[in-house]
């Protein structure tokens, strides 16, 4: 919470308007206040803080706009179990309990904001500046109509949000992380060490002998578990796609040029230019800078003097659609390259426009784009018929028809998935190749039962996969017939890791005896290395758990560790530490603080605000809470 708290300082629109929702991610609540959520009756209440009220429909809401931002995310939708299992629904509650315990302390203490400080804040906003740096009052109606706000309740949201930035300011405060600290944190990130190794694989296990019948019967006793088979379903799938579709309808070249012509603004690259420009606050400057600039005076002179940045001189190359003020973009576009306008009368000031660079439009022949063309009018020809096809399906569904059945008689093919497991894989241990929407089929396959019909998922190309559970195969203890290649694969593995550990062990007890690790290392056939510089963000040649190990050994001590294979093992000795300084003026020892003086605020604020729920009184409807999750999670996008 507290980091954004701070963060919030600095940018408050930024956080009220744009970035509610992220802030869900990385608090467990919030500081800043979503308009009108502490109403509603008693009877659908979700929770209830001192007398504020949070309703059902109102944390609904909340719900369905931060799964709907996560879907965006990940590029596809959020299923309820997702959601239950990421703590979503607790997260926002925490949220909502968290900013009513403020603002119900906030009118314990009496704390109040003036309508002239809302307004003059809300002024001093760059957000809300226009070209000319002063507020604008129709960019700022603009920017909150478009975050979904009213006037009235942007105002109120931010006296609110104003009020919990007082509140975690004094608590917070500036605090001055301890020196010890600090050096104990950069010591951890930055500390460097350097070893001497030695690799060790199954080619230095030794020959390993074949195993008698009576050890490989023995490790299958003592193993049952690992080589016992999975539950598996077989599933028939009736797949509906417009990407299945699509490749079966022609689309005649008379078709596609019609489509061309009337789509053909798709086609046109717009002509470019490079603007620049410079606002000035009334036409009597701006008539003067032009007189200047007849008079010889250099673009970049006049700004200069008007104090203007070169990145807020130049629009950039654009299009003429892409300016925003219809005026500057007229004059732009009338000048030739390199010429300069008189002063124009834009939206907000007056302003000289420069053209830099022009490049021309161009219209790309129907030649090139036919072939474009021609799957463009498939895939939207395609996305009727799967919508005429899921109707027909979904009739045979209704009448009782068998997927299978439906498959036959629409001449759809039905996929039979002859065992699946819950991780995807069938009975051979490999995973089964281009399931559609793998997770969520396998979820809902594994949730199911043997005749129940179930909802089609749909695909991200709009087509549907209906499913159907032929038959349900109990996990069960595989006979040592089934599996006696696998125990024979995995008792020699065991007995090459077996023969490694010893190795290594007998290495690392003759250094620890003095022993020169350079000798020991070509009596034993293995190659010293030497590796400088390692930190705990790890090496290319070395793995995380070696790193590990290394930063728990103390200099001139020797180890070994596990690779990331079952037959990988490292013997190490630590030949040098390299302890880093804390340079406090430095920029990295800044930001360092900065993090630790955040975590320190965080804690004090979290404490607090723990501490005033209990004074407050905090209640949660969990029976209300379900409900707000149920009815959220009927249609998700």
């Amino acid at each position: 919470m507290l980091r954004g708290i701070r963060t919030a300082t600095s940018n408050w629109f930024g956080k009220i308007v744009m970035g509610v929702i992220v802030a869900f991610l990385v608090v467990s609540f919030a500081i800043w206040g979503i308009g009108d959520v502490f109403q509603g009756s008693g009877t659908s209440t979700v929770a209830e803080v001192g007398e504020t009220e949070i309703s059902v429909d109102q944390f609904r809401q909340l719900y369905n706009d931060r799964l709907q931002q996560i879907a965006r995310q990940v590029g596809r939708p959020i299923t309820p179990s997702q959601a239950r299992a990421a703590g979503i629904e607790n997260q926002i509650l925490g949220t909502l309990i968290s900013e009513a315990v403020l603002d119900e302390h906030a009118r314990q203490l009496g704390l109040g904001i003036s309508q002239a400080e809302v307004a003059r804040q809300i002024r001093r906003e760059p957000a809300f500046h226009g070209p000319n740096g002063q507020f604008d009052q129709q960019r700022f109606l603009y920017l909150i109509r478009q975050a979904g706000f009213s006037e009235q309740r942007f105002l109120a949201d931010h006296r609110r949000s104003a009020l919990r930035r007082q509140l975690a300011s004094v608590i917070g405060g500036e605090i001055k992380p301890p020196q010890a600290a600090a050096d104990m944190v950069n010591r951890y990130q930055n500390e460097q060490r350097t070893i001497e190794y030695v690799a060790l694989n199954a080619s230095n296990a030794g020959e390993i002998p074949p195993p008698t019948p009576e050890q490989l019967k023995n490790y299958y006793e003592t193993h049952k578990v690992a080589f016992r088979a999975p539950e598996y379903r077989k599933l028939m799938l009736l797949t509906l796609s417009t990407e299945s579709v699509a490749p079966t309808i022609e689309v005649s070249a008379e078709d596609a040029k019609r489509a061309y012509e009337a789509r053909q603004d798709r086609y046109v690259t717009p002509e470019k230019r490079q603007v620049q420009q410079i606002v000035y606050p009334n036409p009597e400057d701006a008539a003067k800078a032009h007189q200047a600039l007849t008079a010889g005076t250099s673009f970049e002179a006049l700004a200069a003097k008007r104090d203007i940045a070169e990145t807020d001189l130049d629009i950039g190359l654009v299009a003429k659609e892409d300016i925003l003020d219809p005026a500057i973009a007229e004059a732009a576009f009338a000048l030739k390259e390199g010429e300069v306008s008189g002063p124009v009368n834009g939206r907000f000031g007056t302003v000289l426009v420069r053209v830099t660079k022009i490049e021309p439009g161009h219209t790309t022949p129907f030649a090139e784009v036919e072939k474009e063309v021609k799957q463009g009018l498939a895939r939207d020809r395609a996305r009727n018929v799967v919508s005429d096809r899921r109707d027909q399906v979904e009739d045979e569904l209704a009448a009782g028809l068998r997927v299978e059945e439906i498959g036959k008689k629409l001449d759809i093919p039905v996929r039979m998935i002859e065992a699946v497991d819950r991780s995807g894989r069938g009975a051979d241990g490999e995973p089964v190749p281009n399931l559609p929407k793998p997770a969520e089929l396998i979820a809902d396959a594994f949730a199911t039962q043997v005749g129940v019909e179930n909802d089609p998922l749909q695909l991200s190309d709009g087509g549907f996969v209906w499913y159907e559970l032929d038959d349900i195969m109990p996990s069960r203890e595989r006979s040592f017939d089934e599996v006696k290649d696998r125990v024979e694969a995995r008792w020699r593995e065991q007995e090459i890791a077996n023969r490694l550990d010893a190795k290594a062990t007998e290495l690392v007890d003759k250094l620890k005896g003095g022993g020169w690790f350079g000798e020991l290392a070509a009596t034993s056939g293995l190659k010293l290395e030497t590796a400088m510089g390692l930190t705990r963000r790890g090496a290319d040649k070395l793995p995380s758990p070696v790193i590990a190990a290394v930063f728990r050994t103390p200099k001139d001590g020797a180890a070994s560790a596990a690779g990331t294979t079952p037959t990988q093992r490292f013997v190490f000795r630590v030949t040098g530490i390299t302890v880093p300084t804390f340079d406090a003026q430095s920029e990295q020892a800044k930001q360092l603080l900065d993090t630790l003086r955040s975590a320190y605020s965080e804690d004090i604020v979290g404490q607090y605000v723990a501490q005033l729920e209990a004074d407050i009184g905090v209640s949660i409807n969990q029976a209300a809470l379900n409900q707000a999750i149920g009815r959220s999670a009927d249609r998700l996008p």
